[in-house]
């Protein structure tokens, strides 16, 4: 085993107000492989805006200007994550779950008939509220 020394000891981390955590498993057990980059920086910054419970209420808007991904993005990452019980979302809020026993195992680029047509809806849907209809 290597034995670490702290190479900066004035600069050692500290915890103070917030306080968000990645189980180490999550790279050791093949949760961070199975992720593309997409739902790896949607994972990452639903864990550190999350409160000791994992919930946050960001909405799509401050998420994608914040990570600069396109709504398709946003959606396509969330959907994913949600599809690998990573996380859940009520429309306004989202929980970051406990790691599930096992990895996903669905392929990173496997997408199902329908999600095209419900990502094109949402879209459409999105679209209005912004052009004010």
């Amino acid at each position: 085993m290597i034995k670490k020394t702290v190479l900066r000891a004035e600069r050692i981390r500290r915890i103070e107000s917030g306080f968000s955590f990645i189980p180490h498993r999550f790279l050791t057990e093949g949760f961070l492989s199975s992720l593309d980059q997409k739902e790896l920086l949607l994972y990452f910054f639903l864990v550190l805006v999350s409160d000791r419970q994992g919930l946050s209420f960001y909405s799509y808007d401050a998420i994608c200007s914040l990570l600069q991904l396109s709504v398709d993005d946003y959606i396509g990452a969330r959907d994913a994550l949600i599809e690998k019980d990573l996380i859940v979302f009520d429309g306004t809020l989202f929980q970051v779950l406990d790691l599930p026993a096992k990895p996903p195992t669905l392929t990173r680029r496997e997408v199902r008939p329908h999600q095209h047509e419900v990502r094109r809806l949402i879209r459409q849907a999105l679209q209005r509220e912004l052009d004010g209809r």
